[in-house]
């Protein structure tokens, strides 16, 4: 089928990651109300609610809730490279996205991996690197992957400042229980057919395609991303957890499109994710040189695209740049 770069309304992650986020705040400076600030605590000590399946339900605290101090100061500076990642960590971003964009509203959405989810589900082991890693080592993927640049310093200020939201945003939040609405829901969500490129286009053109163009490139209003790209030079890049259909699907179905999360069919959600991964985008940075070895390595997985024929293209093949 010849593929035609008709709209797609970013119902895929993107979709979801697109926000349109205000103009950039002046580097936070000024001390907000003041609050106690509890860390989090450990399930026996902090009997929670729990929802259905097991889950403990959480709520963040409120912005308004931000404390005073130098504490506050970091809180406030990690929330500004949270929602404008290129104006304030620019040296670590390579392309068009901010880390709101996956994760909405600022990083506490339930179903859209929010921070507070995040935070007490680290250290935790990864097998996409083979070892446990920390909280800012997930981090630092997230630059090196979804951001398309390289990691910060675990001791660099954007380092310190970004944990230091996540460890606010989880204030209270049990430690060792699986809250509800941490991460993205994938358990037990799979398409009833196959994903399928055409009806993927499809349902890009008719949902996500007003906020993310025809061409899947976003909106730029004066010199900046309103709503992201989902493929492409200014994308993330095929090592992201967003290159993966499952994450995609799983994102897309319950926050695209914006606003109205949770409208699409398991099968749109599906479809949409292979329409909007089946198209090339920047370079996976573990590439070894040769694309069949590097899928091995790390996309030997249906769920990954990278390495295969879509809509006869072979994925990976030419890499998107800038």
């Amino acid at each position: 089928m010849k593929m035609h770069r008709l709209g797609a309304l970013a119902l895929l992650w993107l979709a979801a990651c697109s926000s349109g986020t205000p103009p950039a705040p002046a580097p936070a400076g000024t001390a907000g109300k003041a609050a106690v600030v509890s860390a989090p605590v450990a399930v026996a000590a902090n009997p929670h609610a729990t929802a259905g399946g097991g889950a403990t339900r959480f709520t963040p605290p409120p912005e308004s809730a931000m404390p005073a101090g130098p504490f506050g100061d970091a809180v406030r500076q990690g929330r500004d490279i949270f929602v404008h990642t290129r104006e304030y960590a620019k040296a670590y971003v390579g392309n068009g996205l901010r880390c709101s964009n996956c994760h909405l509203d600022a990083g506490r959405l339930a179903h859209s991996a929010p921070l507070w989810g995040a935070y007490v589900a680290y250290p935790q082991y990864r097998r996409k690197n083979g070892h446990v890693n920390s909280l800012g080592e997930r981090i630092q993927g997230c630059f090196r992957f979804s951001m398309n640049g390289k990691a910060p310093p675990l001791d660099s200020p954007e380092m310190v400042a970004l944990e230091s939201y996540a460890y606010w945003m989880a204030t209270g939040a049990p430690v060792g229980a699986r809250l509800a609405g941490a991460g993205y829901p994938k358990q037990g969500f799979k398409p009833p057919q196959p994903p399928d490129y055409a009806r993927g286009e499809a349902v890009f053109v008719r949902d996500c395609a007003l906020c993310h163009g025809a061409d899947g490139q976003g909106q730029r209003v004066a010199g900046r991303d309103v709503f992201p790209p989902l493929w492409g030079p200014d994308s993330f890049n095929w090592g992201a957890g967003m290159a993966q259909l499952d994450n995609a699907a799983a994102f897309i179905k319950a926050n695209m499109p914006l606003s109205r999360g949770g409208s699409l069919s398991d099968q749109d959600a599906w479809d949409a994710a292979m329409y909007i991964d089946g198209h090339e985008r920047p370079q996976d940075p573990r590439y070894k040189g040769n694309l069949e070895q590097t899928r091995k390595q790390y996309h030997d997985s249906p769920l990954s695209l990278y390495g295969t024929m879509v809509d006869g293209h072979l994925l990976g093949a030419r890499p998107s740049h800038r």
